[in-house]
């Protein structure tokens, strides 16, 4: 399967990188003292990622989780017919914040996660050297449904570009 150029696909693969990374957190969120612990192994899932050019497109991924403390670490790869990517995470929870750091490596993209963490769901803002937007996370159960909109830095407007969801 041949993938199309990198340039069309910056915009789109990189915020559900973002997505399926920053959002696993919210699953554990009622346990006081690590609230990542139910994270902690192997997920599965998919969902629809948008090209800035181009028609939607399915996508199957894998994510492995590993829990220290407050933090978590979250490698994750997907892949489509046209598209890939291979990414990991690296959060911590304080106090109903998130912060951290996600890397591509695929697409050498990288940058940082903030947001506030609350019962079920997650809001936060991704910024990095390629991508800037916003995912949201509703967790129920054994299951994470995510949501990544980008910022178009010309218009100042956002606009929906991965909905995913992983479970066990």
């Amino acid at each position: 399967m041949a993938l199309r150029l990198l340039s069309p696909l910056r915009g789109t693969v990189l915020p559900v990188v973002a997505l399926v990374f920053g959002l696993g957190l919210t699953s554990a969120l009622g346990a006081s003292s690590n609230p990542f612990v139910n994270l902690n192994g192997y997920w599965s899932g998919g969902g629809t990622v948008t090209p800035l050019k181009g028609n939607a497109e399915k996508v199957s991924c894998r994510a492995t989780y590993k829990t220290v403390g407050a933090s978590v670490t979250q490698n994750v790869r997907c892949s489509g017919v046209d598209h890939k990517f291979s990414a990991s995470f690296n959060l911590t929870y304080k106090g109903g914040t998130i912060s951290g750091s996600w890397s591509e490596q695929l697409y050498s993209a990288s940058g940082g996660v903030s947001g506030t963490a609350s019962g079920n769901s997650i809001r936060a803002r991704l910024s990095g050297d390629k991508f800037s937007g916003r995912m949201s996370v509703n967790v129920s159960g054994s299951r994470h449904t995510i949501n990544i909109v980008q910022l178009d830095k010309g218009s100042g407007a956002y606009r929906p570009v991965a909905s995913i969801s992983l479970h066990r």
